[in-house]
């Protein structure tokens, strides 16, 4: 039997992508970078510099942010940063099982295909850099919430590849701002920003795997698959920014952790912080109509609206 044809119109399609993960192979095979080897990690850390902006922790302006001195703000500093790349794990372990099972579906010899596998790579150092991150710190652990482990599992079992480059574009995205700002500012932790500016190099080819991928299939869509998707986007949305503090890092701060996350939660400036980490993503589901008035609420409910 003779392989059917695709439509001009997939055809085109198919070009477009083939373009695309042709251009990022070219780019990765030159910006490659190893974490292990090119990062500094025994060179000493100096407890009083600040790991993130001070005004984009989470406490910061609160009544709790001034019972702190100043080199246990430098330290929550640190810890949130840590938590931050902890939860980066979580979410990266998810992404690369979703594209090991995206490219089992797709024929390998085509570099859209063999981009994924590139990214997956990218990705198992990525991880491996937070985890060092974590320890280098003296954070306790890298693992997630509970509750993110379960959400993590749930995430794996529905197999959905649409939602995964969705869910991989907030998060990517959302870090990415946060790290900007980080290679940006000479006053904070060298060790950050070194770990920093290999991530924001390296997924900004993965954000532009993945953006192209989402409109394709967006543009697919039913009228009933859209409604669902906006809906479980915007859960995972909100699971994603819930995950990023752990509770932990303000016990680690001598606090109750109950009474500082419910401080954090009600602070004008995190949620500000929230929504300027988060709008590169807004702006592109708004864009292409993922985010509409029908979607907003868990939007909202995350405070990145």
């Amino acid at each position: 039997m003779r392989d059917i044809a695709p439509s001009p119109e997939l055809a085109v399609a198919l070009r477009a992508r083939e373009q695309n993960a042709e251009r990022l192979l070219r780019i990765s095979a030159k910006h490659i970078h190893d974490p292990l080897t090119e990062i500094d990690w025994d060179a000493p850390i100096d407890p009083d510099h600040f790991a993130i902006p001070a005004h984009r922790v989470s406490l910061y302006g609160t009544h709790l942010w001034e019972r702190l001195t100043p080199r246990q703000q430098a330290q929550l500093s640190v810890h949130e940063l840590a938590s931050v790349t902890a939860a980066g794990i979580w979410f990266e372990l998810i992404l690369m099982n979703g594209l090991v099972r995206h490219v089992y579906d797709s024929d390998l010899t085509t570099q859209h295909a063999q981009y994924a596998l590139t990214e997956v790579a990218d990705e198992c150092r990525h991880s491996t850099m937070f985890a060092k991150y974590i320890t280098t710190t003296g954070y306790p652990s890298a693992r997630p919430s509970r509750r993110a482990h379960r959400r993590g599992k749930l995430h794996l079992l529905l197999n959905d590849t649409t939602l995964t480059f969705a869910g991989a574009i907030f998060v990517e995205e959302f870090t990415d701002a946060m790290q900007r700002e980080m290679i940006r500012d000479e006053s904070l932790q060298p060790l950050a920003r070194s770990v920093a500016r290999i991530h924001v190099i390296e997924e900004a080819r993965h954000i532009g795997y993945a953006k192209p991928e989402l409109e394709r299939r967006w543009a697919r869509m039913s009228p009933v698959r859209r409604a669902v998707f906006r809906q479980v986007l915007g859960v995972l949305a909100y699971e994603a920014v819930n995950e990023v503090i752990n509770p932990r890092v303000y016990a680690l701060a001598g606090l109750d952790p109950r009474e500082a996350r419910a401080v954090a939660a009600q602070n004008p400036n995190w949620q500000a912080t929230k929504a300027d980490w988060a709008r590169k993503a807004i702006t592109f589901f708004t864009d292409i109509g993922i985010i509409d008035h029908r979607s907003q609420a868990m939007w909202r409910r995350a405070a990145v609206l």
